[in-house]
């Protein structure tokens, strides 16, 4: 049997692929350029010889705060080839969050995307010690001399390769599977962000188990859009040079539509909210257009054979080309995922599967995979994963996967640590067959005063299946009811606003409406007709503007951050108390 190898073992293996399969695909100006495994090898090499230009060495830290690009996923592999420590942050943190960040991890080099992350950095930068170079990736005309672009930092390891031409092959085929490859901040929904940190075996064991568990051959191709600094994309950056399919760079979210028409992938990694907003606008368009309603209302009904193939030609195959035509199944992940959701898109001719996982459990620890799904639940544990259910029902992990520990927090990591199993903090439960079904996060389940367990993201789930509604605050912890805050989908309102022929002055005023509020009453009565009385929502506020990353209200996996809103609509909440 082969003896189990770092991820940076098996980048060298790919050099052995045929010469003309792609590895990546990226686009500049208006084409998709393609870079066979060579190419991406000897680009990553390039990156690798820059860094170690700049005396970056095993166990050093390098950052990376940018969106998804080439140069991310050519830099991830130049660091962990050198035996050095990737410290992925979102792009969309805001200054303070990153000094967190970089403070805890003590980078020697800094790698910035371009203008608006130099400003970020250069707001913190007395108080980061650590950090003795900055890479920036887009240069800006006034960008200090202390710079390096990213073409000076190519340059220079061209020049160093050029003298030291074994240096980085014998820099990974030194690496071994104790060494620690990457630190991934947790989201910090409820409170600081905590750096879980992963070595080579974890990342080996996920991409491995990952790899099983779903069909994907050297043949297939994927859109990579979700943020490396999240583990899942991470995941995907890996398991692609694992396996050796085609993966085509998104340009970023906000093109993301058109991307898929123009890359047509055949599997892709995802998290809910792309997907919700693809249905969102799937009844945007049909808002208005009666035959539309009407093929609509049959698959609702599950009417017969001639309506559904009617329904097809009509919605589904646009649906299916506006995704590429080519997607054969789609992993979902970072977040909840509602199963009426994932039927709709089965119905459509598209498998959405669910997974489960956590920063700490370098992402999935179960999955939904194309042979063996159940919607409503996270599918079964994989290979390497051993699940059991603790006496208040929290999910206990023991895996190879689970985290070594967090960074410099040896309280919080015997915190999360008992009898040798990873505590996750989310409450669920096995069904007779294996799967695993969310119940919520443990330390978000609300107690009403009434002494009734109610789990708040299930509500919320069930209100963001409404086109109309674009995210849900629940609350109600030792009170007497729930209540909601509600934000609305700006693109569908406004396009039932010109249906309907609603006058109004700006979006703001255009929430506030009454016949806005009797629709958004509508939504909240037909959730509440689907639950318990004491889960009941009995009042509720729409805000006049949605929930944003750059307001620091969501975390970049678009999940709601409570402890923030909580202070921000204080007064709103109370008011609907009152």
């Amino acid at each position: 049997m082969e003896k189990r190898k770092p991820i940076t073992h098996h980048l060298l293996s790919a050099l052995e692929r045929p010469a003309d399969w792609i590895a990546v695909r990226f686009k500049r100006h208006k084409d998709w350029l393609p870079l066979t495994w060579s190419d991406y090898y000897k680009s990553i090499e390039a990156a690798g010889g820059g860094l170690a230009a700049l005396d970056v060495t095993r166990g050093d830290r390098v950052a990376i705060v940018s969106n998804t690009r080439l140069e991310w996923a050519v830099l991830d592999f130049a660091i962990l080839g050198l035996g050095a420590v990737n410290i992925p942050v979102y792009q969309s943190h805001r200054p303070d969050e990153i000094e967190y960040i970089l403070q805890n991890s003590e980078p020697r080099v800094l790698i910035v995307e371009d203008g608006s992350q130099l400003r970020k950095w250069e707001s913190i930068a007395k108080r980061c010690k650590s950090v003795e170079h900055v890479v920036i990736l887009q240069p800006t005309s006034d960008m200090p001399k202390s710079v390096m672009s990213w073409d000076e930092l190519l340059n220079k390891g061209v020049e160093f390769i050029a003298k030291r031409p074994e240096y980085f092959k014998k820099e990974i085929l030194r690496t071994t599977l104790e060494e620690t490859a990457t630190i991934v901040y947790t989201s910090g929904t409820t409170g600081e962000p905590k750096g879980a940190l992963l070595t080579h075996a974890q990342v080996l064991s996920e991409v491995e188990d990952v790899a099983r568990a779903f069909p994907i051959s050297p043949m297939d191709e994927s859109l990579s859009f979700l943020p490396y600094a999240h583990v899942l994309g991470r995941i995907e950056l890996w398991l692609h040079t694992y396996i050796g399919f085609t993966m085509n760079m998104a340009e970023s979210i906000d093109r993301l539509k058109s991307n898929l028409a123009q890359t047509r992938p055949t599997v892709l990694m995802g998290v809910p909210r792309i997907f919700e907003k693809i249905y969102a606008g799937m009844l945007a368009q049909i808002e208005g257009h009666p035959l539309r309603k009407q093929v609509f209302s049959w698959l609702s009904n599950n009417q017969g054979w001639w309506q559904n193939m009617i329904a097809d030609r009509l919605l589904f195959a646009k649906l299916r080309d506006g995704l590429g035509g080519r997607l054969r199944f789609v992993v979902s992940g970072g977040a909840p995922l509602e199963p009426q959701l994932a039927q709709f898109f089965q119905r459509a001719g598209l498998l959405l599967l669910e997974g489960y996982g956590l920063t700490e459990t370098t992402a999935a620890i179960c999955a939904n995979t194309p042979m063996f799904y159940k919607f409503g639940t996270v599918g079964r544990p994989l290979p390497e994963v051993k699940i059991k259910i603790a006496e208040d029902g929290e999910i206990l992990v023991k895996s190879t996967k689970v985290m070594r520990e967090y960074y410099k927090d040896s309280d919080a990591t015997a915190s999360v640590f008992k009898d040798g199993y990873f505590c996750t903090g989310d409450v669920g439960e096995l069904t007779e067959d294996g799967y695993l079904r969310i119940t919520d996060r443990k330390k978000d389940l609300i107690k009403t005063a009434g002494g009734k367990y109610v789990a708040p993201q299930k509500l919320e789930g069930l209100l963001k299946m409404s086109p109309l509604i674009s995210h849900a605050l629940i609350h109600g912890d030792r009170r007497k009811y729930v209540v909601a805050l509600i934000t609305l989908d700006e693109a569908y309102l406004k396009t039932m606003a010109r249906e309907n022929g609603w006058s109004f002055r700006d979006y703001r005023a255009l929430t506030q409406l009454p016949e806005v509020q009797e629709q958004v009453r509508k939504a909240v009565a037909s959730v509440n007709s689907q639950l318990a009385s004491y889960e009941t929502i009995k009042n509720f506020a729409t805000l006049p503007e949605d929930f944003t990353l750059e307001r620091g209200e969501l975390t970049p996996s678009m999940k709601v951050k409570r402890r923030v809103l909580d202070q921000k609509y204080g007064e709103t909440i109370e008011d609907l108390y009152r």
